[in-house]
């Protein structure tokens, strides 16, 4: 589907890419609509024929800023304010670029100047609302694009209300207090703000869209698809309605599978459109592929991020998803590139949990196990809140034979993720009781080796915990659960017979699933009645039940070494 909006796209002539209106109002108009390099362009123009006026350095510093460009942003402002020291918009500009950095310290306090040189002005307060909205560097991707925090929603609200209260007619400030309500997924109160901008202002293209952003949300597709068309009868060359349009189609899609390819094609349509309606530009190629990236076609997100790294001008971001695409086409050594250049050149402020995750695991596939776990830290480092990341390090420090790290890694994953399952519970003690078994296969070699036991103390927890969860008894869990037993038997000579009811129950599980035992199961069972033949001859003094459970164990496996002692010492007339 987004093959046909590329082919489609790329060869069209783009609305109003050469004579540009030269009014303020005009660039605001085009920002509204994303045309930015429309809007860049006329601003520009005004920063010179109008070089005093200080609001056209805020709007074109807004404009770099939407875009991802901050460094920009900041000089354009500054340049702003000294063309007038007491810019309350400029120092909002200022105040955003630090939010978005993450310098609290320092966008609060732009903010407070700003606010104090506001008066009667709700434009600085639409502005510091618009700020908190924006997302933050290192704000993680996903399907609906970067999270707001429920913190900076809250101070979004609470200083659009003050704006509100200078003025209650501006209805900029209700759409804005809507997308807030909408970020914390307080509907009716979105809703409320929406109408409430209809109301004021029902020619308003933003608020028609912004509510049915709301309904597409909900699900409630028709009402969604509604509130588009209402917009683009007021203004037919309004792109963000064919924005929105293109997502509501994609998501509405798979719900009616006798619609589906109608509403990929809708959705190609309207994304071809809104591309046709902005510029095509870097900047329109980074939204098509953060769409690119949200409908998941990673092969075409691949080939554009490949296009957009090429280019001189292009956003270092588009290597980000050079990397997320690469490596969901399994690409590893396009990945690793693309995330080693990202995360190496963006710096800390833009680099987000997710591309250490998708560097460790592309190097974890490409065989690179310590720089991938290593990545996977860092990645831990910057969110702690990232618990799933234990799962990939755990199983990357097993596979690389690392058992006590692999255990501790799937103990921490069981503990605090929602995601672990029964079957990494019972790794963690598999782990443990592998970590066990090569202490002492070491200290054979080497005397000086201590044996950890609390290893096996751990192992018992994990596999009596998955014992109890399971439904009903699993024979292989049952058996490692039995030779953990049997190694906490510490005296050999005077076995407590700790494992006794494990193996047993193991035999019982087997023995009751009837047929052929494969391979490794005959091994496994071999080991059981060994031990339960053992037993019955030198704790319960059984001759004649020990020579059974042998013989069971030598036709399972008469390879099996103990098996074979047992029956050399009887033929020889030994005793133990």
């Amino acid at each position: 589907m987004i093959s046909k909006i590329a082919g489609a796209g790329l060869g069209l002539m783009f609305l109003g890419s050469s004579v540009f209106a030269q009014s303020l109002a005009d660039a605001k108009k085009a920002i509204d609509a994303e045309q930015y390099q429309k809007a860049k362009s006329m601003l520009k123009n005004l920063t010179t024929t109008q070089a005093d006026k200080d609001e056209n350095y805020f709007y074109l510093g807004w404009v770099y800023l939407k875009q991802d460009y901050a460094d920009s942003a900041k000089a354009i402002f500054s340049k702003g304010l000294s063309v007038n020291a007491k810019s309350p918009l400029n120092l909002v500009g200022l105040g955003a670029v630090a939010h978005v950095e993450k310098d609290n310290a320092t966008a609060t306090s732009n903010f407070n100047q700003a606010i104090a040189l506001a008066g009667k002005n709700g434009k600085p307060y639409l502005y510091i609302g618009l700020s908190y909205l924006l997302p933050v560097s290192g704000s993680s991707i996903g399907p609906n694009g970067s999270k707001i925090a429920p913190a900076d929603a809250d101070a979004a609200i609470a200083v659009l209300n003050k704006g509100k209260a200078v003025n209650p007619k501006d209805a900029e400030i209700l759409i804005a207090m809507g997308d807030a309500y909408r970020s914390q997924i307080k509907s009716t109160d979105a809703y409320n703000n929406y109408n409430a901008a209809l109301a004021i202002d029902p020619k308003s293209p933003a608020a028609n869209v912004a509510e049915g952003v709301l309904w597409k949300y909900a699900e409630n597709f028709e009402d969604s698809e509604k509130q588009f068309q209402a917009a683009l009868a007021i203004d037919p060359n309004y792109g963000p309605a064919y924005r929105e349009l293109a997502e509501l189609y994609l998501r509405w899609a798979p719900k009616d599978p006798t619609q589906y390819d109608a509403k990929v094609k809708q959705a190609a349509d309207s994304y071809k459109k809104y591309i046709s309606l902005t510029d095509y530009s870097v900047e329109s190629q980074m939204r098509y592929a953060d769409f690119v990236f949200r409908a998941k076609d990673y092969t075409t997100l691949q080939k554009i991020a490949n296009d957009l790294s090429a280019s001189a001008k292009s956003n270092l971001r588009a290597y980000r998803y050079l990397g997320y695409a690469a490596f969901e086409n399994k690409d590893y050594p396009a990945a690793e590139s693309a995330f080693t250049k990202w995360v190496n050149e963006a710096g800390p402020k833009r680099v987000i949990p997710n591309d250490y995750l998708y560097l460790g695991k592309t190097q974890l596939e490409e065989k690179k196990d310590s720089l991938g776990i290593q990545n996977l830290r860092k990645a831990l480092t910057l969110d702690t809140s990232q618990v799933d990341i234990y799962g990939e390090i755990a199983k990357s420090l097993y596979k690389s034979q690392k058992y006590i790290e692999a255990a501790e890694a799937y103990r921490t994953y069981g503990e605090k993720s929602r995601k672990a399952t029964l079957n990494d519970h019972f790794f963690e003690g598999f782990s443990y009781y592998q970590a066990y078994k090569d202490q002492l296969i070491k200290q054979q070699t080497n005397k000086a080796i201590k044996v950890d036991s609390t290893l096996l103390t751990k192992a018992d927890s994990a596999f009596t915990y998955v014992e109890r969860k399971l439904p009903t008894p699993n024979a292989q869990i049952v058996y490692f659960h039995a030779n953990v037993k049997d190694f906490e038997d510490v005296d050999r000579n005077n076995i407590k017979g700790l494992a006794k009811p494990l193996f047993e129950q193991y035999v019982q599980l087997v023995t009751a699933k009837g047929g052929t035992p494969d391979q490794n199961t005959k091994g496994y069972m071999a080991v059981a009645y060994a031990y339960l033949g053992n037993y019955a001859e030198n704790k319960e003094k059984d001759s004649a039940k020990a020579l059974d459970l042998y013989t069971k164990a030598q036709q399972m496996d008469p390879e099996n070494a103990q098996v074979k002692y047992f029956f050399q010492k009887k033929s020889s007339g030994k005793s133990k």
